[in-house]
């Protein structure tokens, strides 16, 4: 698919459909513009797979037409795809000073920072990508220098929200540059591309100084250490809880590496200026407990986030004790609550009080409400909507409220579908294949591909090696090897082995003899063989290896 020039196209290739991994393309006259590159995190399902990335194989085939990237802001659901896609990619990438300086440090950590071209462009900035010009919309979010992208083109203009909200007060960067959005309308816009995480949600988002009037009462009183969870690249909420700790006589302290990161990109690029260093986390020990106040990692229950290490006494610096105080200033992220539910038990089971937003006003979401919606598609007045940035019933729930605000069309799409916003009518012309690739160890790998399949059957069904020795006429020479790791107790597991060696015993005998001289065939009856065996036994179809050895 290449796109013509009498037609401009959209294409996600991730987080249409989803919350996270977004990758979004825009298609004119013979070139593509793509718009963000991030991750999402693997779960339970996805067994030793930490990072999950949009498949961006279709963009890859095409990348002498592939004008740019640009980084809407500095969220890993929007650029922490990165520093694995980009040696495919091999393109410029855009983004404001604050999403680069987050970017240049994690490039570091693949060895890319001296290789991939970063264009810094200021707020509000202006760069032309033949044959589209755009130009940044400053807004609001959980983190320093969101931006929409206005993508001018002769067949219309588009405004890409990326994630905002609109916050009254949003204590680090300026508020939503509303004058540049009613401009926009007025100028008139063919189609909105925006958010819709919340758009099921009533009312407005809430305001990041509402929740450090909440911490600050919250804290109040409180007696040994406080822990506060929230996400790494929320800069306004680690400049509340370095306010909060201040205010009650207690030093901040950051527990957890990502934290780090974003505080020395904050600091490089102008924020949090004035406030004193927080206290590093092999310090704390030396503090007394209630002069402490801890901003950690982990709100997501991350099995290897610093909070989860502490709760299950692994930590190198950091402890807490009964009558410590840990809250949870972050919202679940669907698929994260088991993880979540077990990261707070184990910190009850310490003797710790835990606190959530149902007990305390300590969180708002960065993403519009639905009043919020309203009040964008009343500034932006685009003639086509197209939800993205949520699953399906989000996306859905948003076209809904888009028509419901005298938008004349709406088009819910899902990762692959090219829209042609114009000419004509908005409408689904064409898919490309699109997917996941997994970040497994050091290597990329489909995450719906052949080593992804068998890692969930070794993980549900665990797994039978036998080594298998015969002579040339195809007779056993030795007893079968057996192991079935994750499938059988060690201790207990002696008489499945000894039924095992039965099977390949029994199928050798019964096999007859071209099927013993074929490698082959001899191998794959021995297969079935022995998962036959082990079903019949413990209901179990175990992902089996049969390794034959042949004697001459």
């Amino acid at each position: 698919m290449i796109p013509g020039k009498d037609e401009l196209l959209f294409l996600p290739l991730g987080g249409a459909g989803e919350i996270g991994m977004n990758l979004n393309l825009y298609g004119h006259a013979g070139r593509w513009l793509a718009i963000d590159c991030g991750v999402t995190f693997g779960d339970d399902t996805t067994p030793g797979i930490e990072l999950i990335m949009p498949d961006p194989s279709f963009i890859v085939e095409q990348h002498d037409r592939l004008v740019g990237l640009v980084l809407t802001h500095a969220h890993e659901d929007h650029l922490g795809a990165v520093p694995y896609l980009w040696p495919r990619l091999q393109c410029k990438v855009y983004a404001t000073p604050f999403a680069a300086a987050v970017l240049r440090r994690k490039l570091k950590e693949t060895s890319l920072q001296e290789k991939v071209p970063i264009v810094e462009l200021p707020m509000s900035g202006h760069v032309s990508l033949t044959p589209f010009d755009l130009e940044l919309v400053t807004l609001t979010h959980s983190i320093p220098e969101p931006n929409a992208v206005v993508i001018r083109t002769e067949l219309g203009t588009v405004l890409h929200t990326g994630d905002w909200k609109l916050d009254p007060e949003p204590l680090v960067g300026p508020l939503t540059d509303e004058a540049a959005l009613r401009r926009l309308g007025e100028e008139g816009v063919l189609a909105m591309v925006c958010d819709s995480t919340n758009a099921l949600v009533p009312g407005a988002s809430g305001s990041e100084s509402e929740v450090r009037e909440g911490l600050m009462k919250l804290v109040a009183g409180r007696r040994g250490r406080v822990a506060v969870a929230c996400f790494a690249s929320n800069v306004a909420r680690l400049e509340t809880a370095a306010l909060v700790a201040a205010a009650h006589g207690r030093s901040a302290a950051l527990v957890g590496r990502s934290l780090y990161r974003m505080e020395e990109a904050a600091r490089e690029t102008g924020y949090l200026e004035g406030l004193p260093a927080f206290v590093e986390e092999h310090d704390i020990g030396f503090l007394p407990r209630e002069a402490i106040l801890m901003v950690c990692t982990g709100s997501q229950g991350e099995p290897r986030s610093a909070l989860a290490r502490i709760a299950r006494g692994q930590h190198p610096h950091v402890t807490l004790d009964p009558g410590d105080t840990v809250i949870f200033s972050s919202r679940v992220i669907p698929g994260n609550e088991r993880a979540i539910a077990r990261l707070q038990d184990d910190l009850v089971k310490l003797g710790v009080e835990v606190v959530t937003t149902r007990d305390a006003f300590v969180h708002v979401s960065g993403h519009p409400a639905r009043e919020e919606l309203a009040t964008m598609y009343g500034w932006v007045r685009p003639r086509i909507a197209v939800p993205v940035h949520g699953e399906h019933r989000h996306m859905q729930a948003h076209a809904m409220l888009a028509l419901e605000c005298q938008v004349p069309e709406a088009v819910v799409i899902g990762n692959g579908q090219a829209v042609r916003l114009a000419p004509g009518r908005a409408e689904i012309v064409g898919e490309v294949p699109s997917g996941r690739l997994a970040l497994d160890g050091t290597m990329l790998v489909p995450l719906s591909g052949g080593l992804m399949r068998e890692r969930h059957r070794l993980a549900f069904s665990g797994t039978v090696m036998a080594t298998v020795v015969v002579d040339r006429r195809g007779d056993l020479v030795a007893d079968p090897q057996i192991s079935a790791p994750g499938l059988v107790d060690p201790a207990d597991g002696t008489e499945l082995l000894a039924d095992l060696q039965d099977a390949i015993r029994d199928a050798i005998e019964d096999a007859d003899s071209p099927t013993r001289r074929d490698d082959p065939a001899l191998r794959e009856l021995l297969r079935r063989a022995v998962r036959r065996t082990a079903h019949g036994t413990l209901g179990k179809k175990p992902l089996t290896d049969i390794h034959l050895v042949r004697l001459p």
